[in-house]
C-alpha cells in the first residue's frame, strides 16, 4: 500500500449534513445548511457549528445567540442542498421549501417541523479560525418525532429516520447497520443476540 501526500485540507469525513434554523422573529427566520458541526461535550451537552462571516445567517446567529440543529432526511435532501446554495437576503427559505417553522421549547429561533429531530441551542462563545467563525453552544432543549418512538420503551429509533450525511461534497443516505457500540468486546452469544435484535 502507498501513501501519497496531499495538501492539509479538510477531511473528515462523513459528516452531518444539517439544517441550521435561526432568527427571532417571522421576519427574520431563515436557514443555513451547515456540514461543519458536530458533538464537543456530553456533559454539559454541547455542540458547534461553524459559519463563515459573508454568509447571510451569520449576523442573525450573531445578534440572536440561539439556534436549532435540524436533522435531515433523504425526503428533506433537496431543501438541505438548496438552503445551502441560495441566499436568505433574496428567498424565504421556509416558504420556497414549504418548511414548517415550529414554535420552540426554549430558544426563539424556529424549529423546522419536517425534520424528525430539532436541537435547541444557545451559544456560549464564539470562536474566529479563519475562514470561518466557530458558535459553540449548549444544547438546552431536543425535540423528536413521535412516530419514531417505540410505543413500549419510548425510545427513539433513530435507524428508521432515513438520516442523511454529507461526504466531499456528496450526499448520501446514512448506510448498513454494523454493530451497537461494544460490539466488538461482547461475548460470543451476547454478541448474537444484540446483532439480531437492532436488525
Amino acid at each position: 500500500m502507498t501513501k501519497i501526500n496531499w495538501k492539509p485540507g479538510t477531511m473528515v469525513y462523513p459528516l452531518p449534513a444539517i439544517m441550521v434554523s435561526c432568527g427571532a422573529t417571522e421576519e427574520e427566520y431563515n436557514i443555513i445548511t451547515i456540514a461543519w458541526t458536530g458533538t464537543i461535550c456530553s456533559n454539559p451537552p454541547m455542540c458547534y457549528i461553524s459559519v463563515q462571516p459573508r454568509r447571510h445567517s451569520y449576523e442573525i446567529l450573531k445578534k440572536n445567540m440561539e439556534f436549532v440543529i435540524n436533522l435531515t432526511t433523504k425526503k428533506l435532501a433537496f431543501a438541505t442542498d438548496w438552503c445551502g446554495v441560495k441566499s436568505g437576503k433574496d428567498f424565504n427559505k421556509f416558504r420556497e421549501m414549504k418548511l414548517t417553522p415550529a414554535k420552540a421549547q426554549v430558544v426563539k429561533a424556529p424549529l423546522i417541523a419536517e425534520s424528525p429531530v430539532n436541537i435547541e441551542c444557545v451559544v456560549k462563545e464564539i470562536k474566529s479560525l479563519g475562514s470561518h467563525d466557530m458558535f459553540i453552544a449548549e444544547v438546552v432543549a431536543i425535540n423528536v418525532d413521535d412516530q419514531y418512538l417505540d410505543p413500549k420503551t419510548q425510545a427513539f429509533d433513530m435507524t428508521k429516520v432515513g438520516l442523511i450525511c454529507y461526504s466531499h461534497g456528496k450526499y448520501f443516505n446514512v448506510g448498513d447497520f454494523l454493530g451497537g457500540f461494544g460490539f466488538s468486546v461482547m461475548k460470543p452469544k451476547t454478541k448474537k443476540k444484540k446483532l439480531k435484535e437492532n436488525i
